[in-house]
């Protein structure tokens, strides 16, 4: 059933998480507050070491708060158990990475395939969502090749069908163009940009590229753990 509108995609609420260095505390996030909603895409802008992959594990419920809390939806999960947690990951929030981590030994339109088939799909019908993700992100003719046979841009735009191919509400994306040179950066983010607007998700991207995170809705950034809009 589908939330109303006026729910958003991802909130996060006073967050906060440190780490033990020793016999010192390292506060990482201050009190976060967030607040992403469905269609709009968020750039995360900051330094190395600011916090950009603690905050994407706050969101992707990898990792629990120290405090505050983290709304999927408008469903609190803080006091989630591990098998809640990952049952949420795995229908209402995709994941893509700077390195696209597919499986080597499977093609492209199996590596969408299987979070489907995990989900409870049958093969046929992963197999026909898979391939019209693929189709709409310009890879129809690379369906049965496999990672090691595409080009890094191609390889990036499969984990990215493999990200959404359960539909989830929000996506989480720490440097998926890093890796990549800027032309194919850029249509790579293109391609995102245009899913996103699309299927009506909700992105949360951690970039440096400030040319296209100017492309995007908002952009944020962390400073001495407290997020900041910038202009």
């Amino acid at each position: 059933m589908s939330e109303p509108a006026e729910v958003p995609a991802l909130t996060l609420q006073r967050v906060e998480r440190s780490y033990k260095q020793g016999e010192t505390s390292l506060d990482i996030l201050r009190g976060v507050d967030l607040t992403l909603w469905a269609g709009q895409s968020v750039a995360l802008i900051a330094p190395s070491g600011a916090g950009k992959s603690t905050l994407l594990h706050m969101a992707g419920l990898l990792e629990k708060p120290d405090g505050g809390e983290v709304f999927i939806g408008d469903a609190p999960t803080s006091h989630m158990d591990d098998g809640q947690r990952t049952a949420i990951r795995r229908l209402e929030i995709g994941f893509i990475y700077q390195f696209h981590q597919l499986l080597p030994e499977f093609t492209a339109v199996e590596n969408v395939m299987l979070p489907q088939m995990i989900r409870g799909l049958s093969r046929n019908e992963a197999r026909k969502r898979a391939s019209e993700l693929l189709e709409f992100l310009g890879l129809g003719h690379r369906l049965n090749h496999r990672p090691a046979e595409l080009s890094g841009g191609e390889q990036q735009r499969v984990a990215t069908a493999r990200a959404v191919a359960n539909g989830p509400r929000v996506l989480l994306a720490d440097e998926p163009t890093g890796n990549l040179d800027p032309k194919t950066a850029d249509h790579v983010f293109g391609v995102l940009t245009k899913l996103v607007r699309a299927s009506g998700l909700a992105a949360l991207v951690a970039t440096h590229n400030m040319e296209l995170a100017a492309r995007m809705d908002r952009r944020v950034s962390l400073r001495d753990g407290k997020l900041v809009e910038l202009d």
